[in-house]
């Protein structure tokens, strides 16, 4: 049976590797394309939404020389405001689901 200093380190061990790999995952980047290359997205290994990148042919597959590329740099930064939102939005409605059912408790790697 461990004693409870043992119990302690291995707790300590846990919390170590648990930020190392939540560090590793922030860092991380999750790329996938769709369209043939028309839109890029970019996340992180948490989820958490970094960037997205637009081809011409995205907006306008029939004539896309016809894309002002100010505007297609203006729809990605919309884009990536409306979904930082939208991301934001969602981990606070899930934090205070989740505050309610732990009674206020913070739980590490639960939200």
């Amino acid at each position: 049976m461990m004693n409870m200093m043992q119990v302690m380190q291995q707790a300590q061990k846990m919390q170590k590797k648990f930020k190392e790999t939540q560090s590793e995952l922030e860092k991380a980047e999750i790329i996938s394309t769709v369209g043939n290359g028309a839109i890029t997205v970019v996340l992180n290994g948490q989820g958490k939404f970094k960037s997205i990148k637009l081809q011409p042919e995205a907006i306008n597959p029939e004539n896309p020389q016809d894309v002002d590329k100010d505007n297609l740099e203006m729809l990605e930064d919309l884009l990536t405001q409306a979904l930082n939102d939208a991301t934001q939005k969602a981990n606070a409605q899930m934090e205070a689901k989740m505050k309610s059912i732990t009674g206020g408790i913070s739980i590490p790697g639960l939200f």
